[in-house]
């Protein structure tokens, strides 16, 4: 059975606390998994979410603040340790190179694995595979930034009175899908249109064009609220969102459910960040993360 869910390893923005590591986020897509921004500790936080290096297919990188990157040294070094079966892909900004190369060679051990490292430089598709397209957005931070969106192809749903009222069942249906027709009925007389489930995950950013463009009709938003709406100068200065501000980006965008993450030390109360994103209209499901968090992607329309 398919299993499609955001793992939420760590929440905390600039520095880890007592109770938030610093950030990682396990997206589940089916039987891949792709691991958003490992900040420091990833590995350990995958141990106790029953994460294991075999579950990893592709790592995204945001870009390359500590926060959001240095846990990559162990995170690769544990893949090629537990010799994954299979190849595993690595996406980043390019001008983060250098970076990235420190994190991968941060110390010596025996490389099992290939990790094929497929650099951003641009807006546009990474990645096209049967379950997803994953394209990637410019974001606005004081150092090179990009987003990432999983685009699930659109498909056809099967309609059973329909069906019966054909009189198709077994084999057939299969093969009017395959086929799109069967005598004289055609797939459309049979099925609807089933829209492709879509994911964004935002980091650090202002609002910019690439937040829209990654949000646009998600089923999943994750992103980033460090600061709270009085503080929206100080997210302004230093390239990040409000939690009112992602939710009207939510909102506008038609998202469905809302994943709030990446939050400031400074904010003792977790609920206000909820508290601000309803104020600002959002009116789907909201979920304000937590370390070790499993939240579904909600189910197809």
């Amino acid at each position: 059975m398919s299993v499609r869910e955001l793992v939420v390893l760590g929440t905390a923005s600039q520095v880890p606390t007592r109770h938030r590591n610093h950030n990682g986020y396990l997206l589940r897509w089916d039987g891949e998994g792709i691991l958003f921004d490992p900040g420091e500790g990833t590995q350990r936080q995958m141990l106790r979410a029953g994460v294991a290096a075999h579950d990893l297919h592709r790592i995204c990188v945001t870009h390359f603040h500590g926060d959001h990157s240095l846990g990559l040294a162990g995170v690769i070094q544990r893949i090629n340790l537990d010799r994954v079966p299979h190849g595993i892909s690595a996406h980043y900004p390019r001008s983060g190179q250098k970076f990235f190369d420190r994190l991968r060679y941060a110390t010596a051990y025996r490389e099992t694995v290939a990790l094929t490292e497929a650099p951003v430089d641009s807006d546009g598709v990474l990645a096209t595979s049967a379950a997803y397209t994953l394209e990637a957005r410019k974001l606005s931070h004081p150092v090179e930034s990009y987003g990432y969106r999983l685009v699930e192809p659109d498909g056809r749903r099967m309609l059973g009175d329909r069906l019966a009222a054909h009189g198709i069942k077994g084999p057939d249906v299969g093969r009017i899908q395959r086929e799109g027709s069967l005598g004289d009925v055609l797939l459309d007389d049979v099925s609807e249109e089933r829209r492709g489930q879509r994911f964004a995950f935002v980091m650090d950013t202002r609002l910019c064009d690439g937040v829209y463009a990654l949000a646009e009709g998600c089923d999943m938003l994750v992103i980033e609220s460090t600061f709270l709406d009085e503080d929206e100068r100080l997210a302004v200065d230093h390239g990040h969102l409000t939690a009112g501000q992602a939710a009207a980006v939510a909102r506008d965008a038609g998202v469905r459910h809302l994943v709030l993450t990446h939050f400031s030390q400074r904010y003792p109360d977790p609920a206000e960040f909820e508290r601000q994103a309803r104020a600002a209209g959002f009116e789907g499901e909201l979920t304000v993360a937590h370390d070790l968090l499993r939240v579904p992607v909600p189910k197809r329309r």
